[in-house]
């Protein structure tokens, strides 16, 4: 049984050994490999190939913590654009129900006001007539007399 799971090891060995070098010749193969590795990183990379492997670990390993930032800022400012439109359209209702309610007011005082003065224009020479006819009779007599001298 240790014999059978021993081989079935080996054997599992060899197949990802064999996918890892199918992998490496494909990559070494690829026309924008080849370009980045005739430059002087990709020169200084292949003749130290511990950093490069720590280069890769580390760029593979910084892609998830960097992603999740990207996202979380990305989010961030969606929010931000949205609350800032929601914040701006309650400001305008407000502003909006402050300006209605403002004009209804002044509306309001303005009717109240005309109603004042037309009693007050209305009641004033009313009163003169019954309080004080004199006055009154005054000012009918001076109507009445350019009207007299042009029919004479």
């Amino acid at each position: 049984m240790q014999r059978s799971s021993s081989s079935n090891n080996s054997s599992l060995a060899q197949q990802l050994g064999q996918r890892w070098l199918a992998l490496l010749n494909r990559l070494q193969e690829d026309p924008k490999l080849a370009q980045v590795m005739s430059t002087r990183i990709g020169q200084y990379l292949r003749s130290r190939p511990f950093l490069a492997l720590a280069l890769l670990m580390f760029s593979a390993m910084a892609a998830l913590p960097v992603g999740l930032f990207l996202l979380f800022a990305l989010i961030t400012i969606v929010m931000a654009v949205v609350g800032f439109v929601f914040f701006e359209v309650f400001m305008l209702f407000v502003g909006g129900i402050t300006l209605l309610s403002v004009l209804s007011g002044i509306a309001l005082f303005s009717l109240l006001v005309s109603v004042i003065v037309t009693g007050v224009f209305v009641t004033i020479p009313n009163l003169l007539k019954r309080y004080y006819p004199n006055v009154t009779k005054r000012k009918e007599s001076e109507e009445e007399t350019p009207e007299v001298k042009q029919k004479k």
